[in-house]
């Protein structure tokens, strides 16, 4: 793994964990093992660069995971409970959904740097075009699909942190009973 690949993979997990402002650079620099210049080579403008290059980082993997799962299941409902399983399994494995949501970053920074909203927007508008997608193909109209896309973002990614504030899976295990009824009726 190249240094520029090995500080987005480090410093995304801090900034996971701690937050924008908790992790200072001198924390990124010796968890990386790297001098302030070799950051400085990699991420001109500093921090903040390396936050947006995290996000765009995590943006790849979510909307990657969250699209082979809506490949592997002919409808909606099931693809969004598959997905919503595996975050629950990663929970109850790991005691953290941390590596998929990214939620404490945006209330932290979006309002604060553009840059870093504009970032956040996409891996969100990304993640709603998936489930749009899905759901125009089950038949739902592009207005219904959209508006039910959008509500099951916000769901999942509420469930996500609530999860992590309450130290339990009951949230997305409450969540994957409610979206299919919600599907169900959008569709009457």
């Amino acid at each position: 793994m190249d240094t520029k690949t090995r500080i987005i993979e480090i410093a995304t997990k801090l900034f996971q964990q701690k937050g924008y402002i908790g992790v200072g650079l001198s924390e990124i620099l010796k968890a990386c093992n790297i001098s302030k210049g070799s950051l400085y080579h990699h991420f001109p403008n500093g921090k903040e660069e390396l936050l947006i290059a995290c996000l765009e980082s995590l943006n790849d993997v979510i909307t990657q995971d969250i699209e082979n799962i809506f490949n592997q299941y002919p409808t909606t409902k099931e693809a969004i409970n598959a997905m919503i399983d595996q975050l629950i399994v990663h929970f109850e494995t790991e005691g953290t959904i941390a590596g998929y949501t990214f939620s404490s970053i945006v209330s932290e920074m979006a309002s604060l740097s553009e840059p870093v909203r504009h970032a956040c927007s996409l891996l969100y508008a990304k993640m709603q075009s998936i489930y749009t997608n899905k759901l125009v193909e089950d038949g739902f109209s592009t207005e219904a699909a959209e508006s039910l896309a959008l509500t099951m973002v916000a769901t999942v990614e509420g469930g996500m942190m609530l999860c992590l504030t309450q130290k339990s899976s009951f949230p997305l295990k409450t969540i994957s009973l409610v979206v299919p009824n919600l599907l169900q009726e959008f569709q009457n």
